[in-house]
Parts: C-alpha cells; sequence; structure tokens
C-alpha cells in the first residue's frame, strides 16, 4: 500500500487490499468460535479495561471521516464502535492505534485487540494473522465519465447497451457475465489499469471494478467520472474485508459473536447503506 497522499490512500484500498482480485485468490477463513464467555471483565486486551483498535492515518473517507476514527463516523468507524458496543465498551473506553496497513496483517505481535482498515481475508495473511468473519462483502461498481450516456443509469438494465471495460480473470469480470448480462462481449483487458484508461479515452462507456477500486478509480485517476452505482455479484466467492488479529488471539470469538447480532439486528445492513450507499456516491443498481 502507498499512502503519502489521500489519493494514493484511496488507490492502496484497491491494491493492497487485494480489491478486484480473482476469484480464486479470495476466500473466507474459518474463525474460531465464541469462548465460554464474553463477559467485559474476561476479555484478555492488551490494556486492562480499553478496547485498542488499529487502523492506518491519515483515515479516509468513507471508511472514516475527517481523519479521526474516534468520532463513530464513516463505514469502518461506525462497524468498530458498534462492535465495541457489544463487547461492553463506552466511546471513552475505546482506544486507537496507529497501524500502517501492511504492518496489521504482517507476522508476529500487534498492539492492538484488532485491527480495521479495508483488510481482505485471504488464505496467505490467515497464515499469520487471524481473521473475524466478513463485516463487509465488498461489492462491484460501475464506473462512468459524467455526461456520458450511462452515467445517469439507476438500474442494471440501463447498462444493457453499454461497451463495459473490465480485468480479465476478476471477480468484476464475472459480475458483468452474470449480473449486467450486456448485450455485447465487455472489452477485456489484461491490467485493470488498461480498462481504466480505455475509459479516459472514451473507448468503453464504462469500467466496473470493486467498489473500493471505484472511490480510487474516481478520485485519483480519472477526472469528471463518477461511480454510477454498485451491485453484488451473483456467484463466486465473495470477497470480504475482515477484523484483523494477532495469531491465537482470544478475542476472535468474541467479535464474531457481535457480528453476528449486528448482521441479525439488521445494524451491520444500516450502517453500510449510510456511509457506503446513495450518501457515498454509490446508490445500488438493481
Amino acid at each position: 500500500m502507498i499512502r503519502p497522499s489521500m489519493l494514493l490512500a484511496l488507490g492502496a484500498l484497491a491494491v493492497a487490499a487485494v480489491a478486484c482480485a480473482p476469484a480464486s485468490e479470495t476466500a473466507v477463513q474459518a474463525a474460531p468460535s465464541a469462548p465460554a464467555t464474553c463477559a467485559k471483565d474476561q476479555l484478555t486486551l492488551k490494556t486492562p479495561g480499553k478496547l485498542t483498535i488499529g487502523t492506518d492515518k491519515p483515515a479516509y473517507e468513507p471508511w472514516f471521516k475527517d481523519d479521526d476514527p474516534a468520532n463513530g463516523k464513516g463505514f469502518e468507524s461506525a462497524v468498530a464502535h458498534a462492535v465495541a458496543k457489544q463487547l461492553g465498551f463506552e466511546s471513552g473506553e475505546v482506544a486507537w492505534a496507529t497501524v500502517k496497513f501492511d504492518t496489521a496483517f504482517a507476522p508476529g505481535a500487534k498492539q492492538f485487540d484488532f485491527d480495521l482498515n479495508q483488510v481482505s481475508v485471504t488464505p496467505d495473511r490467515a497464515k499469520v494473522v487471524d481473521f473475524s468473519k466478513g463485516y463487509y462483502t465488498v461489492k462491484q461498481a460501475v464506473v462512468a465519465l459524467d455526461g456520458s450516456k450511462v452515467a445517469s443509469a439507476t438500474d442494471l438494465a440501463a447498462l444493457k447497451d453499454a461497451k463495459i471495460g473490465v480485468q480479465v480473470g476478476t471477480t468484476s469480470l464475472q459480475a458483468v457475465k452474470d449480473v449486467i448480462k450486456p448485450a455485447a462481449e465487455p472489452n477485456v483487458y489484461n491490467e485493470q489499469i488498461d480498462a481504466v484508461n480505455a475509459l479516459k479515452n472514451k473507448q468503453v462507456d464504462a469500467v466496473v471494478v470493486d467498489l473500493p477500486t471505484a472511490f480510487y478509480v474516481t478520485a485519483a485517476q480519472v477526472e469528471n467520472s463518477k461511480i454510477v452505482g454498485q451491485f453484488g455479484a451473483a456467484s463466486g466467492t465473495p470477497e470480504v474485508f475482515g477484523a484483523v488479529f494477532e495469531k491465537g488471539s482470544p478475542l476472535v470469538g468474541c467479535v464474531n459473536e457481535a457480528i453476528d447480532k449486528l448482521t441479525s439486528s439488521g445494524e451491520l445492513a444500516k450502517i453500510e447503506t449510510e456511509w457506503l450507499g446513495s450518501a457515498a456516491g454509490a446508490p445500488e443498481l438493481k
């Protein structure tokens, strides 16, 4: 991940988080089950009485707002605070640690209880760290130039006649074929940057990439571009973001239990809609 600026930081979401990875490279790992008790006073923490959560700095939108993870605003900040609440922690009992993206899932001891930073769960990473259950399933996104014939599309049907660019071997390509089902075969490129350049040069009407990549494309790669919308893939192994833990952390099961409760109550979906939906410029396409 390269983070010398806000724009390159957004790009790192796409590259280092394995966004837009071929489906065969991404898999959800089985996580430890919850311990017999997840009572707050029984949790094993880095600092007794404090829940320490790691993320990179600067922390960027829409994952965090105003570069302040502690404010509860932005998707991952809101998720972190919701998990903390499920574990019994008030806002003042949550401490935030600055952790570079690539060190979060590197081998070795950690300074955090868990880390949230758009980290995709992969088999290789799971060899040296533990992951929670996924708290976000990465969706696909359509990016087009402002003012183009598909820029105002509000549903997938409006994309049927679009010339779509996409990278070979990716979950995005499969999603185009399975979900959009365009009338014409998509333009398939060996590298993602080639698809992006095709959009710049108006050789395609739109590109399909995963949502984290779409935020980067519109912020840093293609001027006057916009996220038309997002949609879920119909098949294949989904790419998910998971909380990262030191290998063998006894806290994993309790965080999984918290995520389960947030999922079943609908709160997790509500957080996603608020921070990664229309408010973030990525409405759902159906």
